[in-house]
């Protein structure tokens, strides 16, 4: 999606159509597009080719969109785990490595890059008829996803929860306490932020449920909202609907507690467990 988002700038700063792109390369105007859009494989020959089109004469810039184009068709690093994943969470795992910030909202889970190893079987065992050894592969796949947190390319994460996710006691009070104090050592790091939307607050700007928006390195790429429900999941990238997802975002930073009172509110509820 990033490397059609800029080829679609470069041919729009060329003042070529899709049409008018798709010729020298034997392509339709509907193949541009997905290309575009990122919906389809890239052919090196064939970037080559746009670039010249699009007037793009630097041989750096032609080897850095070329090596985009080899990362992009490589397999991602899930691929291994194929067999226990629901291909709409492939996308969003996609979508996650390649973030630079990610704004999310939970209403019943700790946020996966977040889980305990204890914590995360029992989300994980929550699922229909789950078989054992799926189970174990299921749960390798989040703890080695949560190693993104930890390398140098790491996305911004700030995290809004409803304190009903520090309340519900998914694995058992020991898990629980085991995951909330994972959630105080995780608040420390300087690319995590933790907030806490307390029962007190009553109504908020997000009651309609959990969401993500994520934010790319990409001007030409925009956010992109991510909705989970029961069997798959909603990506949102027109404009006005991530606008309102974004204010949504931005007005619950401002009715959660303060970051300053994360540290507190979640010794609060280990005590209190």
């Amino acid at each position: 999606m990033q490397l059609g988002a800029r080829l679609r700038a470069l041919r729009r700063a060329a003042g070529l159509s899709r049409e008018e792109a798709g010729h020298p390369i034997r392509a339709s105007e509907s193949k541009i597009s997905r290309m575009e859009l990122g919906r389809v494989g890239f052919k090196e020959r064939d970037i080559t080719d746009l670039l010249l089109l699009y007037g793009v004469t630097d041989p750096q810039e032609h080897q850095r969109v070329l090596a985009f184009a080899r990362e992009a068709s490589a397999p991602s690093w899930w691929h291994s785990y194929g067999d226990v994943l629901d291909p709409w969470f492939q996308t969003y795992l996609d979508f996650e490595q390649a973030a630079t910030l990610i704004r999310t909202y939970e209403v019943q889970f700790v946020p996966g890059l977040l889980q305990t190893e204890a914590y995360a079987r029992a989300v994980i065992s929550l699922g229909d008829k789950t078989a054992p050894d799926e189970i174990d592969r299921r749960l390798r796949l989040r703890m080695e996803r949560k190693q993104l947190l930890q390398s140098p390319e790491a996305p911004k994460l700030w995290v809004v929860l409803d304190e009903a996710v520090l309340r519900r006691p998914i694995g058992g009070t020991p898990a629980l306490r085991e995951q909330i104090e994972s959630l105080i050592e995780a608040a420390e790091s300087p690319g995590v932020q933790i907030q806490v939307m307390p029962f007190a607050s009553g109504g908020h700007a997000a009651s309609g449920g959990a969401f993500s928006v994520l934010r790319f390195p990409y001007q030409e790429l925009a956010d992109i909202v991510y909705i989970e429900y029961l069997t798959g999941s909603l990506y949102l990238d027109k404009r006005e609907e991530v606008d309102r997802y974004a204010a949504a975002i931005s007005r619950l930073f401002i009715e959660a507690a303060p970051l300053v009172d994360t540290k507190s509110i979640l010794n609060r509820v280990l005590k209190e467990l």
